[in-house]
Formats: structure tokens, sequence, C-alpha cells
């Protein structure tokens, strides 16, 4: 199979993320729930994956690390706790519905900055609007899950520090793959990640970094933390504020070993491998008149197409037969088909990953083309 559907999930993961896994399931118990070998030892193995994710997004304080279920569950904990009805909130064109229907759910309407496909200037030009216009609250899709497009999150994150306007950074694309910092900016509230995709942990794992306390005061779940059990009020400190039940202390070994991959790898490498793949990808691909690829030296490592005349997902149907597997649709981001024009149509997703090669994008673009003839 030549897996090209990474920005769902990194299926081949570093061995050491599988091993770190088999390894907590059978030594790490009760995470904070005793004192004991094997509960301290989970609570060793979470600690050190907070101090790994810190690490590499610039966090000084681990306990700002929260664990979650996804970004989903991430975006969800943020925007619970920021984002009010009656608030003006301005969001990218690109944002997924783990943004868009947890603000529906709460009765908000945001602004939608709509700028065409890879126009930086007109998203940083709109988003200077917005501030002068009274924009209370930012959420940002750091790169489109759609497209591969990279946000100008310096531009607006710099507008928005001397403004006083929190940002929410959806990093669900650009974690692992794209520099973040988070002392950089302090508009950051908070960074919403998932660990089953550039960070390459198991499935189950995400990150929401808290930089903003209000986030702690607000919790969207509350129950069981291990600390201060007599009280009937959730904790009001990090991470116990923001991670109520069990962890899933297995997943979390991966996902620290996942990160310490990333940290090594050096997400610049890992970078510049995904984009020269993609580059490679849209050059076989344009002897097919019939391909339309929405392709730009800025993007990051995936790439979207439509073939003239077919469906999206008859494409994908038609290469997973051929041991070709992508993702076609909507993508569960109809504002970004919507921005960039392709609503009615979808696309098919080609995304790579550190251990993508040169041969499987050659042969890929080859499957496609075949595929797109014998139509």
């Amino acid at each position: 199979m030549i897996y090209l559907d990474n920005a769902a999930t990194t299926l081949r993961k570093p061995r050491a993320v599988d091993e770190a896994v088999r390894r907590a399931m059978h030594a790490a118990a009760g995470y904070a729930r005793g004192g004991y070998a094997a509960a301290m030892r989970a609570g060793e193995t979470v600690y050190a994956c907070r101090e790994q994710a810190a690490a590499l997004f610039g966090v000084r304080d681990p306990a700002r690390v929260v664990f979650t279920m996804n970004a989903t569950h991430a975006l969800n904990l943020a925007i619970h706790a920021l984002a009010r009805p009656g608030m003006r909130i301005a969001v990218s064109g690109y944002e997924h519905n783990a943004v868009m229907r947890p603000l529906a759910l709460r009765g908000i309407d945001p602004v939608v900055l709509d700028t065409p496909l890879w126009d930086c200037a007109a998203m940083a030009g709109r988003a200077k609007r917005e501030v002068a216009e009274g924009a209370q609250l930012f959420i940002l899709n750091h790169v489109s899950n759609v497209f591969g497009f990279a946000a100008p999150v310096e531009e607006i994150a710099s507008l928005l520090d001397e403004a006083g306007v929190p940002l929410i950074l959806d990093a669900s694309q650009s974690a692992g793959i794209l520099e973040i910092d988070v002392q950089r900016h302090p508009c950051l509230a908070a960074v919403c990640m998932p660990g089953h995709k550039g960070l390459y942990g198991p499935q189950g794992t995400g990150i929401l970094l808290v930089l903003d306390d209000r986030i702690a005061r607000r919790p969207l779940l509350a129950g069981g933390t291990g600390s201060r059990s007599e009280d009937m009020r959730q904790p009001d400190f990090l991470p116990d504020a923001l991670e109520s039940g069990t962890p899933n202390v297995p997943g979390i070994a991966g996902l620290a070993e996942g990160i310490a991959f990333v940290r090594a790898a050096g997400v610049e490498n890992i970078l510049a491998h995904e984009r020269r793949l993609v580059g490679e990808f849209a050059r076989a691909l344009e002897k097919e008149r019939r391909i339309e690829c929405f392709a730009h030296p800025s993007q990051t490592g995936m790439l979207s197409l439509r073939v003239r005349g077919a469906s999206s997902e008859g494409i994908a149907q038609a290469l997973a037969r051929r041991g070709v597997a992508v993702r076609a649709g909507l993508h569960c981001a109809p504002l970004a088909h919507r921005t960039a024009g392709t609503e009615r149509t979808g696309t098919v997703r080609f995304s790579f990953a550190h251990d993508s090669t040169a041969e499987q994008t050659e042969r890929a673009a080859e499957i496609l083309c075949e595929t797109v003839k014998n139509l």
C-alpha cells in the first residue's frame, strides 16, 4: 500500500512509539491514584510527555501542557472557556468543523476572513480590519487540512499582540511540521493539536497548550483528578483543572516518543522533505490536463486536486483498488471548500509524511494518471 493519507493520521509510527505503548500497557497503573511503583511509573510517564511537548513548543511550565483525546477535544475546551454568545469572533476561511460546530453549538456566528487561497496578504489585511472593528477573539487554522495553506500567523499574531486580542490556534496540521514557539506572541491563549498526526503519536491523544489562565477557570468537564478529593469543586490549577478522569497513559507514553522523534528529526527537515515530495507529485501530474491541482510553493506536505468530469470519491475509490490510500470529499472542512470554490466537488487529498518516498510519489502519480485516462 502507498499510504498518502497522513493528514488524517500518520499510519507508520517510529518503532519507539509502539514499544512505549506496550510498556505502559503492562507496567503503568492508575495515574495520580497511588504511591506504589506502577502508579508512580504512570505519573512519570505522563510528566515526561509534558516535558517533551513543553520543549518542542517553548512552554515554560509543563503543567500548561494538558492532555486531551484529540484536537477536537482541545478546541472544545478552549472555545468553551473563551467564546461567549454576543462576542465578535473572527475565524479564517479555512476552519475545520472542530471549530465551527462548537461555535454553532453556542449560538455564535463568527466573522469569516474569507480570503483567496494562498493570499496571505489578503488574510492579514482582513484580520487588521477585524481588529479595528472590535473583534474580541480570533480562532485561526494554522494550516488548512484540505490545501496545506499556511496562514500568516506571524503577521496576524503581531496585530493581536498590539490590540490585546486573544488567539486560539488550531495546530492540527502544523504541530510537528511548522515551528511553533508560544513565547513569541502574548496573544496566544491556547494552541490545540492532535497527537496522531505530525507528532507521530497514537490515535486518541491530543494536546491543549493553556496560555490564558481563564481557560483553567472554566473547565468543560469535571470529575476525579486524584487531587483535592475532599473538595466538591473542580481544582482550579493546571493541569488538573482540565484533566478529569483517568488519562490515556499508554497513548501518552507513545506520544512522548513521537514528539521525541520530531525533535530529533527537526520540524524544518520534516517540512522540507514533505514539500519536496509535494512539488514532485504536482509536476508529475502536469501532463494530465483533466487534473486540477491546488498547488503553491508555500504549501505544506499535502496536495488537493480534482478531476474534471469525475467525482472525487470515485477517484479515491479507484486509487484504493490499486493500493493508493488517500482521502476524498469535504474533509470535515466545508468552510475551506466554500472559500476555495470546491464545495460542490470536494477534492482528493494526498498527504505525505517523513517516511514517504520519491518512489512512492512517482508511482502514485502514475497510477492516478492511468486512472484518469481510463475513465
